[in-house]
């Protein structure tokens, strides 16, 4: 109905000659034409709490990808220290070993 409102506003005709027309108030009119307009300007922040969601889930997404990666490294240094480890007993039993030769 507020299509047709329109129509007749666009070719000049009153409000009340409007509301008449359309078999309600112009009080009524009025509401609807207000009731309107608000969700006219209320889709923009529906679309942006739409791409708020969507950054958010991206968000959440790389956080979890960061989580396994953070785990990952976190394995290869522990393995890394523990190679370091066996090296460095290593070359203190082989040192060790070279001078008790030396000793003898």
């Amino acid at each position: 109905m507020l299509d047709q409102a329109q129509e007749m506003a666009v070719q000049g005709k009153l409000h009340g000659d409007i509301a008449k027309a359309l078999g309600v108030s112009l009080m009524t009119y009025h509401r609807w034409r207000k009731a309107r307009a608000a969700s006219r300007s209320a889709q923009p922040l529906a679309g942006a709490s739409r791409i708020d969601a969507l950054a958010k889930r991206d968000e959440v997404k790389r956080i979890g990808e960061l989580k396994v990666e953070n785990s990952r490294l976190r394995s290869l240094v522990a393995d890394l220290l523990l190679e370091k480890m066996k090296l460095e007993e290593s070359l203190q039993a082989s040192g060790a070993s070279h001078r008790m030769v030396g000793r003898g």
